[in-house]
């Protein structure tokens, strides 16, 4: 079972993306969006680059939780608060993705959004994973 990420040369070159994503695997987990939340619900941190290690690693527990790592991940949306900020940090959110997921990308988007269910939320991360 494998994942084909698929970057047509008629587009753009991807940088913390890919285009397409095709599988042949058969599970699929559909993740709920998570924010930067703690186990007793309060959300963690007053910046994007916290809140999005966090809102990741709650999103990566409920995988695991599911039978999946981060490698199963086919697609994934990210929700902003403030799309120019998340931009500014664009390095260190994407070293935290490579330390927590790896080198691989998922076919993602990143929208930006007046606010979210938390008010404190900056960013919320929702994803589908495809398993064995």
């Amino acid at each position: 079972m494998t994942f084909e990420r698929i970057n047509p040369p008629q587009l753009a070159t991807p940088r913390g993306f890919s285009h397409a994503v095709v599988t042949d695997r058969r599970r699929t987990v559909h993740l709920a969006g998570q924010t930067a939340l703690d186990r007793s619900g309060t959300i963690v941190g007053d910046d994007v680059v916290t809140q999005f290690e966090q809102a990741l690693l709650n999103l990566l527990q409920a995988l695991t939780a599911a039978g999946g790592s981060g490698d199963d991940l086919a697609s994934v949306t990210i929700y902003v608060v403030d799309v120019d900020g998340y931009r500014a940090h664009a390095r260190e959110i994407g070293a935290i993705w490579k330390r927590l997921v790896g080198t691989e990308y998922p076919a993602m988007a990143a929208i930006g959004v007046s606010r979210l269910w938390d008010a404190e939320a900056l960013v919320e991360i929702q994803g589908i994973a495809v398993l064995d």
